[in-house]
């Protein structure tokens, strides 16, 4: 029997989750699938994907820890788009903080551009 693997989800820890969440649906373009409290009572869930898919891509967690780690966090995830300079001009419209001032292309032609979610976490906008 063959297994295929695949990555499941990138799990986030936030501060705030009600500011992340909004801020992950209404600029980067996420959905909601569940919101849950995790059995212990204290940490909340947020699984976040794409499309009315029922795959989970984002995993927001508030409360697994009063000091998140200065070592071993993601550095950014990807969000693949069709039209990077059309997402570009879309959220240059909103509140989100630029991390690149332009959309870079790298010597293959794969493009690109960073911003900054609300806890200064890097999500990327690519495109191949």
């Amino acid at each position: 029997m063959s297994f295929q693997k695949r990555i499941d989800h990138i799990g986030i820890a936030v501060r705030d989750l009600e500011t992340t969440l909004r801020f992950y649906t209404e600029i980067v373009g996420l959905e909601l699938k569940d919101r849950v409290t995790h059995t212990n009572g204290v940490i909340q869930l947020a699984f976040l994907g794409f499309n009315g898919s029922d795959e989970t891509e984002i995993e927001l967690i508030q409360g697994y820890s009063d000091k998140l780690p200065s070592e071993g966090t993601v550095h950014h995830f990807a969000i693949h788009v069709e039209d990077l300079v059309a997402e570009y001009e879309r959220i240059q419209a909103t509140e989100a903080e630029f991390i690149d001032g332009e959309i870079i292309t790298l010597p293959n032609g794969y493009r690109y551009f960073f911003i900054y979610g609300p806890e200064k976490e890097w999500i990327e906008f690519f495109q191949r």
